[in-house]
Protein backbone atom coordinates (compact mmCIF):
# COMPACT_ATOMS: atom_id res chain seq x y z
CA UNK A 1 0.00 0.00 0.00
CA UNK A 2 1.39 3.17 -1.06
CA UNK A 3 0.41 6.12 1.34
CA UNK A 4 1.43 9.83 1.20
CA UNK A 5 -0.33 11.58 3.48
CA UNK A 6 -0.79 11.00 7.34
CA UNK A 7 -1.53 12.58 10.29
CA UNK A 8 -0.12 11.61 13.50
CA UNK A 9 0.23 13.18 17.25
CA UNK A 10 3.56 13.40 19.00
CA UNK A 11 4.38 14.16 22.38
CA UNK A 12 8.03 14.93 24.34
CA UNK A 13 9.04 13.58 27.36
CA UNK A 14 8.27 15.84 30.02
CA UNK A 15 11.31 16.95 32.72
CA UNK A 16 11.54 15.26 35.81
CA UNK A 17 10.35 17.01 39.12
CA UNK A 18 13.55 18.88 41.45
CA UNK A 19 12.89 17.57 44.76
CA UNK A 20 13.27 18.82 48.51
CA UNK A 21 16.08 17.33 50.52
CA UNK A 22 18.46 18.00 53.52
CA UNK A 23 21.26 16.73 54.55
CA UNK A 24 21.08 14.18 57.22
CA UNK A 25 24.23 13.24 58.12
CA UNK A 26 26.03 11.99 61.86
CA UNK A 27 27.57 15.03 63.32
CA UNK A 28 25.86 17.49 60.64
CA UNK A 29 22.82 18.49 62.78
CA UNK A 30 21.83 21.38 60.50
CA UNK A 31 22.59 20.01 57.33
CA UNK A 32 21.58 22.36 54.41
CA UNK A 33 19.64 21.53 51.09
CA UNK A 34 20.76 18.77 49.30
CA UNK A 35 17.43 18.51 46.56
CA UNK A 36 18.88 17.08 43.05
CA UNK A 37 17.50 18.30 39.81
CA UNK A 38 14.92 16.64 37.48
CA UNK A 39 16.35 14.85 34.60
CA UNK A 40 15.55 16.04 31.12
CA UNK A 41 12.43 14.89 28.96
CA UNK A 42 12.76 13.26 25.75
CA UNK A 43 12.75 14.72 22.03
CA UNK A 44 10.25 13.17 19.83
CA UNK A 45 13.33 13.17 16.60
CA UNK A 46 12.83 11.80 13.42
CA UNK A 47 15.46 10.34 11.16
CA UNK A 48 15.34 9.54 7.63
CA UNK A 49 15.76 5.90 6.59
CA UNK A 50 16.30 5.51 3.11
CA UNK A 51 14.78 1.82 3.14
CA UNK A 52 11.57 3.07 3.65
CA UNK A 53 9.30 3.88 0.65
CA UNK A 54 5.39 4.93 2.16
CA UNK A 55 4.27 6.57 5.41
CA UNK A 56 2.27 3.27 5.54
CA UNK A 57 3.89 2.37 8.94
CA UNK A 58 1.92 5.53 10.77
CA UNK A 59 -1.69 4.18 9.39
CA UNK A 60 -1.26 1.39 12.64
CA UNK A 61 0.74 3.80 15.20
CA UNK A 62 -0.60 7.43 15.19
CA UNK A 63 0.19 8.79 18.81
CA UNK A 64 4.06 8.78 19.75
CA UNK A 65 4.87 9.71 23.26
CA UNK A 66 8.40 10.25 24.40
CA UNK A 67 9.78 9.32 28.04
CA UNK A 68 9.75 11.79 30.86
CA UNK A 69 12.77 12.16 32.77
CA UNK A 70 13.70 11.09 36.35
CA UNK A 71 12.81 12.80 39.21
CA UNK A 72 15.89 14.24 41.73
CA UNK A 73 16.97 12.47 44.99
CA UNK A 74 18.08 13.58 48.06
CA UNK A 75 21.90 13.69 48.41
CA UNK A 76 22.00 16.00 45.58
CA UNK A 77 21.59 13.71 43.24
CA UNK A 78 20.12 14.62 39.80
CA UNK A 79 17.38 12.26 38.01
CA UNK A 80 18.61 10.73 34.71
CA UNK A 81 17.65 12.44 31.34
CA UNK A 82 15.18 10.33 29.39
CA UNK A 83 16.55 8.91 25.83
CA UNK A 84 15.18 10.40 22.90
CA UNK A 85 12.29 8.84 20.89
CA UNK A 86 13.60 8.11 17.37
CA UNK A 87 10.83 7.59 14.68
CA UNK A 88 11.97 6.53 10.95
CA UNK A 89 10.42 8.62 8.02
CA UNK A 90 11.29 7.77 4.21
CA UNK A 91 13.06 9.99 2.69
CA UNK A 92 11.24 13.17 1.25
CA UNK A 93 8.83 13.47 4.23
CA UNK A 94 7.70 16.96 4.59
CA UNK A 95 6.45 17.42 8.09
CA UNK A 96 3.72 20.14 8.95
CA UNK A 97 2.25 21.67 11.97
CA UNK A 98 -1.91 20.96 11.42
CA UNK A 99 -2.56 23.99 13.59
CA UNK A 100 -0.15 26.20 12.04
CA UNK A 101 0.83 25.10 9.07
CA UNK A 102 4.39 25.88 9.65
CA UNK A 103 6.78 23.42 8.18
CA UNK A 104 8.56 21.60 10.68
CA UNK A 105 11.28 19.46 8.63
CA UNK A 106 12.00 18.48 4.82
CA UNK A 107 13.97 15.57 5.40
CA UNK A 108 15.58 14.65 2.36
CA UNK A 109 18.96 12.86 3.09
CA UNK A 110 19.62 9.16 4.79
CA UNK A 111 20.26 9.70 8.02
CA UNK A 112 19.00 13.44 8.22
CA UNK A 113 17.53 14.11 11.88
CA UNK A 114 14.71 17.22 13.24
CA UNK A 115 13.19 17.70 16.82
CA UNK A 116 9.52 17.51 16.17
CA UNK A 117 8.60 18.05 19.87
CA UNK A 118 11.25 19.49 22.36
CA UNK A 119 11.51 17.25 25.82
CA UNK A 120 10.95 19.57 28.94
CA UNK A 121 14.00 20.73 31.13
CA UNK A 122 14.15 19.18 34.87
CA UNK A 123 13.09 21.14 37.54
CA UNK A 124 15.35 22.32 40.16
CA UNK A 125 16.12 20.77 43.70
CA UNK A 126 15.67 23.12 46.26
CA UNK A 127 19.71 23.59 46.38
CA UNK A 128 19.09 25.57 44.01
CA UNK A 129 17.32 27.85 45.93
CA UNK A 130 19.52 28.64 48.31
CA UNK A 131 20.28 31.87 49.27
CA UNK A 132 22.34 33.53 52.37
CA UNK A 133 18.82 34.98 53.17
CA UNK A 134 17.69 31.82 52.94
CA UNK A 135 20.05 29.03 53.80
CA UNK A 136 17.24 26.36 53.83
CA UNK A 137 14.50 26.58 51.20
CA UNK A 138 11.62 24.04 50.98
CA UNK A 139 11.53 25.14 47.62
CA UNK A 140 11.60 23.46 44.19
CA UNK A 141 10.50 22.81 40.81
CA UNK A 142 8.03 20.51 39.05
CA UNK A 143 9.60 19.55 35.69
CA UNK A 144 8.64 21.37 32.22
CA UNK A 145 5.90 19.72 30.26
CA UNK A 146 7.53 18.62 27.12
CA UNK A 147 5.96 19.39 23.74
CA UNK A 148 3.33 18.22 21.99
CA UNK A 149 1.86 18.89 18.70
CA UNK A 150 -0.36 17.62 16.12
CA UNK A 151 1.82 16.39 12.34
CA UNK A 152 1.12 16.31 9.23
CA UNK A 153 3.75 14.06 7.38
CA UNK A 154 3.51 14.42 3.37
CA UNK A 155 5.26 12.38 1.02
CA UNK A 156 7.44 13.70 -1.84
CA UNK A 157 8.89 11.19 -3.67
CA UNK A 158 12.97 11.79 -4.35
CA UNK A 159 13.11 11.79 -8.13
CA UNK A 160 15.71 13.32 -10.56
CA UNK A 161 13.16 13.22 -13.34
CA UNK A 162 9.73 13.14 -13.71
CA UNK A 163 7.77 11.79 -16.63
CA UNK A 164 4.26 13.00 -16.60
CA UNK A 165 1.43 13.15 -19.54
CA UNK A 166 -2.16 11.68 -20.32
CA UNK A 167 -3.01 8.16 -19.34
CA UNK A 168 -1.81 5.89 -21.61
CA UNK A 169 0.64 7.33 -23.27
CA UNK A 170 3.66 4.97 -22.32
CA UNK A 171 5.08 6.59 -19.09
CA UNK A 172 5.25 3.10 -17.23
CA UNK A 173 6.54 1.36 -20.54
CA UNK A 174 9.45 3.90 -20.78
CA UNK A 175 9.93 3.39 -17.17
CA UNK A 176 9.87 0.13 -17.49
CA UNK A 177 12.49 -0.38 -20.68
CA UNK A 178 14.99 1.90 -19.24
CA UNK A 179 15.62 0.89 -15.88
CA UNK A 180 14.43 -2.47 -13.88
CA UNK A 181 11.14 -1.00 -12.53
CA UNK A 182 8.48 -3.40 -13.13
CA UNK A 183 5.43 -1.24 -13.04
CA UNK A 184 1.91 -2.13 -14.26
CA UNK A 185 1.06 -1.96 -16.96
CA UNK A 186 -2.54 -2.37 -19.11
CA UNK A 187 -4.10 -1.28 -21.89
CA UNK A 188 -6.68 1.08 -19.43
CA UNK A 189 -6.31 4.40 -17.95
CA UNK A 190 -4.95 5.14 -14.29
CA UNK A 191 -2.89 2.00 -14.28
CA UNK A 192 -0.77 3.72 -12.54
CA UNK A 193 -2.49 4.88 -9.20
CA UNK A 194 1.03 5.16 -7.05
CA UNK A 195 4.40 6.58 -8.24
CA UNK A 196 6.91 4.52 -9.56
CA UNK A 197 10.68 4.79 -9.29
CA UNK A 198 13.26 3.39 -11.38
CA UNK A 199 17.24 4.07 -11.57
CA UNK A 200 17.94 4.10 -15.15
CA UNK A 201 21.81 3.76 -16.12
CA UNK A 202 22.89 5.86 -19.29
CA UNK A 203 25.45 3.80 -20.52
CA UNK A 204 28.54 6.02 -19.99
CA UNK A 205 29.09 5.60 -16.16
CA UNK A 206 26.03 7.81 -15.19
CA UNK A 207 22.49 7.88 -13.78
CA UNK A 208 19.64 9.13 -12.29
CA UNK A 209 16.26 8.21 -10.86
CA UNK A 210 13.03 8.76 -12.93
CA UNK A 211 9.64 8.39 -11.22
CA UNK A 212 6.33 7.34 -13.14
CA UNK A 213 3.46 9.31 -11.90
CA UNK A 214 -0.04 9.11 -12.53
CA UNK A 215 -1.22 10.29 -15.43
CA UNK A 216 -3.06 13.53 -15.66
CA UNK A 217 -6.14 14.94 -16.71
CA UNK A 218 -7.90 18.79 -17.19
CA UNK A 219 -8.56 19.50 -14.05
CA UNK A 220 -6.38 17.53 -12.05
CA UNK A 221 -4.68 20.93 -9.83
CA UNK A 222 -8.52 21.08 -8.54
CA UNK A 223 -8.82 17.57 -7.78
CA UNK A 224 -9.91 15.77 -10.87
CA UNK A 225 -8.94 12.41 -11.61
CA UNK A 226 -5.65 11.24 -9.40
CA UNK A 227 -3.10 13.95 -10.58
CA UNK A 228 -4.41 15.92 -7.58
CA UNK A 229 -3.12 13.56 -5.01
CA UNK A 230 0.43 13.34 -7.07
CA UNK A 231 0.97 16.23 -8.60
CA UNK A 232 3.00 17.31 -5.15
CA UNK A 233 5.72 14.37 -6.23
CA UNK A 234 6.67 16.48 -9.72
CA UNK A 235 7.32 19.60 -7.06
CA UNK A 236 11.00 17.91 -6.02
CA UNK A 237 12.28 16.68 -9.75
CA UNK A 238 14.82 19.12 -11.22
CA UNK A 239 13.39 18.22 -14.74
CA UNK A 240 10.35 17.05 -16.40
CA UNK A 241 9.68 14.44 -19.15
CA UNK A 242 6.62 15.39 -20.79
CA UNK A 243 5.41 12.10 -23.01
CA UNK A 244 3.12 12.40 -25.54
CA UNK A 245 1.57 9.75 -27.85
CA UNK A 246 2.00 10.76 -31.01
CA UNK A 247 0.01 8.47 -32.57
CA UNK A 248 -3.36 9.92 -31.68
CA UNK A 249 -4.61 6.57 -31.33
CA UNK A 250 -7.70 7.26 -29.41
CA UNK A 251 -8.24 10.22 -31.25
CA UNK A 252 -6.77 12.97 -29.41
CA UNK A 253 -4.60 15.86 -30.92
CA UNK A 254 -1.30 15.63 -29.39
CA UNK A 255 -0.45 19.57 -29.49
CA UNK A 256 -4.22 19.97 -27.40
CA UNK A 257 -2.57 17.12 -24.99
CA UNK A 258 0.58 18.85 -24.49
CA UNK A 259 -1.10 22.50 -23.68
CA UNK A 260 -3.60 20.66 -21.14
CA UNK A 261 -0.72 19.21 -19.55
CA UNK A 262 0.96 22.51 -18.96
CA UNK A 263 -1.88 24.05 -17.91
CA UNK A 264 -2.26 22.11 -14.94
CA UNK A 265 1.16 22.16 -14.13
CA UNK A 266 1.39 25.69 -14.06
CA UNK A 267 -2.57 25.98 -12.06
CA UNK A 268 -0.63 23.46 -9.08
CA UNK A 269 2.33 25.64 -8.78
CA UNK A 270 3.87 28.42 -11.20
CA UNK A 271 7.39 27.04 -10.31
CA UNK A 272 6.63 23.60 -12.04
CA UNK A 273 7.92 25.68 -15.38
CA UNK A 274 10.50 26.92 -14.18
CA UNK A 275 11.96 23.22 -14.38
CA UNK A 276 13.50 22.36 -17.59
CA UNK A 277 11.34 20.13 -20.08
CA UNK A 278 12.03 17.30 -22.61
CA UNK A 279 9.38 16.67 -25.00
CA UNK A 280 9.33 13.02 -25.55
CA UNK A 281 7.05 11.88 -28.81
CA UNK A 282 6.12 8.31 -28.12
CA UNK A 283 4.53 5.68 -29.96
CA UNK A 284 6.32 6.36 -33.11
CA UNK A 285 6.05 2.74 -34.54
CA UNK A 286 2.07 3.40 -35.10
CA UNK A 287 0.61 4.61 -38.27
CA UNK A 288 -0.04 8.17 -39.11
CA UNK A 289 3.10 9.56 -35.84
CA UNK A 290 5.00 10.84 -38.52
CA UNK A 291 2.55 12.83 -39.99
CA UNK A 292 1.14 13.98 -36.68
CA UNK A 293 4.62 14.54 -35.03
CA UNK A 294 5.20 16.98 -38.47
CA UNK A 295 2.11 18.42 -37.84
CA UNK A 296 2.93 19.29 -33.87
CA UNK A 297 6.40 20.55 -34.67
CA UNK A 298 5.14 23.06 -37.29
CA UNK A 299 2.61 24.11 -34.18
CA UNK A 300 5.39 24.48 -31.36
CA UNK A 301 8.00 25.92 -33.68
CA UNK A 302 11.62 25.29 -34.27
CA UNK A 303 13.46 26.10 -31.26
CA UNK A 304 12.23 23.44 -28.81
CA UNK A 305 13.97 19.73 -29.61
CA UNK A 306 11.49 16.92 -29.36
CA UNK A 307 12.57 13.44 -28.94
CA UNK A 308 11.01 10.16 -31.23
CA UNK A 309 11.07 7.30 -29.75
CA UNK A 310 8.87 3.96 -28.88
CA UNK A 311 9.23 2.52 -26.26
CA UNK A 312 7.83 -0.31 -26.98
CA UNK A 313 10.39 -1.58 -30.05
CA UNK A 314 12.88 0.76 -27.64
CA UNK A 315 14.26 3.51 -30.43
CA UNK A 316 15.25 6.52 -29.90
CA UNK A 317 16.16 6.01 -26.43
CA UNK A 318 19.80 6.67 -26.31
CA UNK A 319 19.34 9.77 -27.37
CA UNK A 320 16.65 10.48 -24.83
CA UNK A 321 19.04 9.46 -21.76
CA UNK A 322 21.86 11.10 -22.75
CA UNK A 323 19.90 14.57 -23.33
CA UNK A 324 18.07 14.08 -20.03
CA UNK A 325 21.55 13.67 -18.07
CA UNK A 326 23.15 16.06 -19.49
CA UNK A 327 19.96 18.58 -18.92
CA UNK A 328 20.33 17.20 -15.31
CA UNK A 329 23.72 17.88 -14.78
CA UNK A 330 23.01 21.62 -15.31
CA UNK A 331 19.71 21.71 -13.41
CA UNK A 332 20.33 22.88 -10.14
CA UNK A 333 18.22 21.65 -7.29
CA UNK A 334 14.50 23.80 -6.71
CA UNK A 335 14.12 24.34 -2.94
CA UNK A 336 10.42 23.72 -1.72
CA UNK A 337 10.84 26.66 0.45
CA UNK A 338 10.54 29.39 -1.59
CA UNK A 339 12.46 31.79 1.02
CA UNK A 340 15.42 29.31 1.44
CA UNK A 341 15.81 30.03 -2.80
CA UNK A 342 16.14 33.83 -1.84
CA UNK A 343 18.53 33.84 0.32
CA UNK A 344 22.54 33.15 -0.73
CA UNK A 345 24.31 30.67 1.35
CA UNK A 346 25.69 32.29 4.55
CA UNK A 347 23.37 34.08 4.64
CA UNK A 348 21.39 34.99 7.92
CA UNK A 349 17.41 36.11 7.52
CA UNK A 350 16.11 37.48 10.29
CA UNK A 351 12.29 36.93 10.34
CA UNK A 352 10.02 39.59 12.16
CA UNK A 353 7.95 37.55 14.74
CA UNK A 354 5.20 39.03 17.29
CA UNK A 355 5.56 38.10 20.88
CA UNK A 356 2.68 36.50 22.37
CA UNK A 357 1.32 38.18 25.28
CA UNK A 358 2.38 36.51 28.62
CA UNK A 359 -0.90 35.65 29.57
CA UNK A 360 -4.85 36.77 28.21
CA UNK A 361 -8.03 37.44 30.46
CA UNK A 362 -11.48 36.07 29.45
CA UNK A 363 -14.44 35.64 31.12
CA UNK A 364 -16.45 32.27 31.77
CA UNK A 365 -19.95 31.87 31.52
CA UNK A 366 -19.80 31.86 35.48
CA UNK A 367 -18.21 34.62 36.06
CA UNK A 368 -15.09 33.22 36.23
CA UNK A 369 -12.02 35.20 35.55
CA UNK A 370 -9.87 32.79 33.21
CA UNK A 371 -6.40 33.08 32.94
CA UNK A 372 -4.51 31.83 29.25
CA UNK A 373 -1.31 31.87 27.91
CA UNK A 374 1.65 29.72 26.93
CA UNK A 375 4.48 31.38 29.81
CA UNK A 376 1.56 31.39 32.30
CA UNK A 377 0.47 27.62 32.01
CA UNK A 378 4.11 26.48 31.71
CA UNK A 379 4.88 28.76 35.36
CA UNK A 380 2.02 26.68 36.63
CA UNK A 381 3.09 23.38 35.50
CA UNK A 382 5.99 23.27 37.07
CA UNK A 383 4.80 24.93 40.13
CA UNK A 384 5.33 22.26 43.08
CA UNK A 385 1.79 23.12 44.95
CA UNK A 386 2.73 20.87 48.08
CA UNK A 387 4.80 23.14 49.07
CA UNK A 388 3.72 26.56 50.77
CA UNK A 389 7.08 28.16 49.18
CA UNK A 390 6.48 26.94 45.76
CA UNK A 391 2.81 28.44 46.35
CA UNK A 392 4.12 32.03 47.39
CA UNK A 393 6.64 31.78 44.70
CA UNK A 394 3.72 31.09 41.78
CA UNK A 395 2.25 34.00 43.59
CA UNK A 396 5.02 36.67 43.70
CA UNK A 397 5.48 35.24 40.05
CA UNK A 398 2.07 36.23 39.33
CA UNK A 399 2.43 39.63 40.65
CA UNK A 400 5.65 40.59 38.55
CA UNK A 401 3.91 39.73 35.22
CA UNK A 402 1.09 41.80 35.84
CA UNK A 403 -1.51 39.41 36.47
CA UNK A 404 -2.74 41.06 40.07
CA UNK A 405 -3.20 44.67 38.04
CA UNK A 406 -4.89 43.47 34.67
CA UNK A 407 -7.19 41.41 36.39
CA UNK A 408 -8.21 44.79 38.26
CA UNK A 409 -8.55 46.75 35.51
CA UNK A 410 -11.00 43.77 34.46
CA UNK A 411 -13.16 44.53 37.44
CA UNK A 412 -12.12 41.78 39.78
CA UNK A 413 -13.05 42.68 43.23
CA UNK A 414 -11.78 40.69 46.45
CA UNK A 415 -13.46 37.22 46.41
CA UNK A 416 -13.70 36.81 42.77
CA UNK A 417 -12.96 33.45 40.79
CA UNK A 418 -10.26 32.83 38.74
CA UNK A 419 -9.45 29.92 37.01
CA UNK A 420 -5.79 28.73 35.51
CA UNK A 421 -6.25 25.49 33.87
CA UNK A 422 -7.94 23.25 36.24
CA UNK A 423 -6.88 25.23 39.53
CA UNK A 424 -9.26 27.77 40.95
CA UNK A 425 -8.34 30.49 43.50
CA UNK A 426 -9.74 33.72 44.98
CA UNK A 427 -8.83 37.11 44.13
CA UNK A 428 -7.56 38.45 46.95
CA UNK A 429 -6.71 42.82 47.24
Amino acid sequence: MFVDQVKIFVKAGSGGNGMVAFRREKFVPNGGPAGGDGGKGANVVFIVDEGMRTLVDFRYKRKFKAEDGENGMSKSMHGRGAEDLVVKVPPGTIVKDVNTGETVADLVAHGQTAIIAKGGRGGRGNKRFATPANPAPELSENGEPGQERDVQLELKVLADVGLVGFPSVGKSTLLSVVSAARPKIAAYHFTTIVPNLGMVDTGDGRSFVMADLPGLIEGASQGVGLGFQFLRHIERTRVIVHVIDMSGAEGRDPYEDYLAINKELEEYNLRLLERPQIIVANKMDMPEAEENLAIFKEKIGNDITIFPISALTKTGLKELLLDTIDTLEKTPEFPLDELLEKEEENTVLYKYQAEEPDFEISRDDDGAYVLTGAKIERLFAMTNFERDASINRFARQLRAMGVDEALRKKGAEDGDTVRLLDYEFEFQE
